[in-house]
């Protein structure tokens, strides 16, 4: 009987980035810069992929892939939060915080997942180096793209309607800066232990399974790596793996910490730190990291960026 007393949420608060007014500013800049920085290096990632014939490779493929996801993942989230650094109001609709959820949702398995087809596109690249071009072709690299734009949108999904069923009665406060699972569960008039469990196992059939594809991926080809007794045979194998670990410690890290944790108060704002960083930063450094030291895409890109001076 407890349910007649309940009162459907129509809009929900979300609390921003908790600092200063005098500090609000300046974190609207340095996140302006870091969005737009995000925005223009990933898109000419993606338009130097396209170009260059010398690119058409599967590796750089899921790159062009990644930076696409990179610039979707952050405009889900980033716009509304410079929104709320320079307004008052920080409202968003019932409607278009579950879309937020679900889009944040369904461009973060995807990026998780086709991180673990990179790892495997460099297994084969160094551990089965003569049969490459057939296990990697071009019908091959689109089905592991398509499947992984398939798994992240049904994943989602899941999410999405899991916690969406949820009667929202209490204060609509969300602590956060922007609609994600465990604050909207803190608003929930039931008791959520159970649909916490529930969403941590759905992430982690995404999450975790990416994480130990990529882990036994570089497993195989640390054990390759030994059997090969040239030093700089080794060096230069390894070289071609060292973005993708980087990224792949900054994301998947950072989300695992994130969305596996248990759901205190002092998690929530632990969450929102880790946010920033996997939302805000990470899709900025994921273009410094794949051409700082890419000879073939730094050169993509002068080509890219001359072409377009002299037109």
């Amino acid at each position: 009987m407890e349910g007649l007393n309940w009162t459907r949420v129509s809009q929900f608060h979300l609390l921003g980035i908790a600092a200063h007014p005098f500090l609000q500013p300046v974190i609207f800049v340095l996140f302006l810069l870091v969005y737009v920085f995000t925005l223009v290096g990933n898109l000419s990632t993606v338009s130097a992929v396209i170009s260059d014939e010398k690119l058409h490779t599967p590796m750089y493929f899921f790159l062009g892939n990644l930076s696409l996801l990179d610039v979707f993942f952050s405009s889900v989230t980033v716009p509304k939060m410079l929104a709320g650094l320079v307004g008052e109001e920080k409202l968003i609709s019932f409607v278009g915080c579950f879309t937020q959820l679900y889009f944040f949702h369904f461009l973060g398995s995807t990026e998780a997942l086709l991180l673990s087809s990179m790892s495997y596109d460099r297994y084969v690249a160094i551990c089965k180096p003569l049969r490459y071009h057939v296990l990697m072709g071009k019908l091959a690299c689109a089905q592991l793209t398509l499947t992984c734009w398939l798994v992240g949108f049904l994943y989602s999904l899941a999410e999405t309607v899991l916690i969406s069923l949820q009667p929202f009665c209490k204060k609509n406060m969300v602590t956060h800066f922007y609609c994600d699972i465990k604050p909207l569960l803190k608003l929930s008039c039931k008791d959520t232990h159970l649909y916490e469990r529930l969403a941590a196992f759905i992430f982690a059939l995404v999450g975790v399974s990416s994480f130990l594809l990529i882990l036994t991926s570089y497993i195989f080809i640390g054990f390759h790596l030994l059997s090969i007794k040239s030093r700089q045979e080794r060096r230069k194998a390894f070289s071609t793996c060292t973005a993708h670990l980087t990224v792949v410690f900054l994301y998947l890290g950072t989300a695992m910490f994130t969305f596996l944790g248990p759901t205190t108060e002092n998690s929530l704002e632990m969450d929102r730190l880790s946010a920033i960083m996997v939302t805000v930063f990470t899709p900025a450094l994921n273009p410094l990291i794949y051409t700082l030291r890419n000879k073939d895409v730094k050169k993509a890109l002068r080509n890219l960026y001359f072409r377009a001076s002299v037109t």
